[in-house]
């Protein structure tokens, strides 16, 4: 947008899985950066992601990141959720910017002049290096969960409906960091968990 500064792309990572928090970023480029790779992050290989993440950190974007965790998403609906963690990431960002832009058709509950954008992490790169963090940010929590709950292949799935992921729910039940209200029908809570 041309006159206008800063302006902060947003986006999230996370509102599909039935397991794990829902992740948002913000990121406010400090001038035109060209980033090689940068684009939406589901184009991107996960070891290309890294290099981009890593890229736009090195970059000195202003970045902001936002968590809903998974009592939130059960409590307020995945887009309410969604909702938080675009808040909060536009907060964590250090300074208030003039505009955001964000991915999608929905507006965040943000006191900010913003912009809907559809497919917004492919025309902007603002939004697209806020994927790409987002993206990035939840599959590290995911493999750090992975390690306190080693037999749902939390590393592998990052907690999306694989069949190996719905084998494991039907044989050990869900965790605490599964969404209950993302359950497949015959997948009872274990009480106790």
């Amino acid at each position: 947008m041309q006159g206008i500064s800063p302006v902060a792309g947003l986006d999230e990572a996370g509102r599909g899985p039935l397991a794990g928090p829902v992740v948002a970023a913000a990121v406010i480029f400090p001038s035109e950066r060209s980033i090689p790779n940068l684009r939406d992050s589901k184009q991107l290989t996960p070891r290309m992601r890294e290099a981009v993440f890593e890229a736009i950190r090195a970059s000195g974007a202003l970045v902001g990141i936002g968590i809903a965790g998974v009592a939130e998403i059960d409590r307020h609906n995945i887009l309410g959720a969604t909702k938080l963690a675009w808040g909060r990431a536009v907060a964590s960002l250090g300074t208030t910017p003039a505009l955001v832009l964000v991915d999608g058709n929905v507006r965040a509950p943000l006191s900010v002049p913003q912009v809907t954008l559809v497919k917004g992490d492919r025309l902007c790169a603002s939004i697209a290096a806020a994927s790409v963090v987002a993206k990035v940010t939840r599959d590290r929590l995911m493999v750090d969960l992975d390690l306190r709950e080693p037999r749902y292949g939390f590393a592998r799935h990052k907690g999306y409906a694989t069949p190996q992921h719905l084998e494991a729910l039907r044989r050990w039940g869900p965790t605490p960091m599964h969404r209950r209200a993302f359950l497949p029908p015959g997948i009872l809570p274990l009480s106790g968990r």
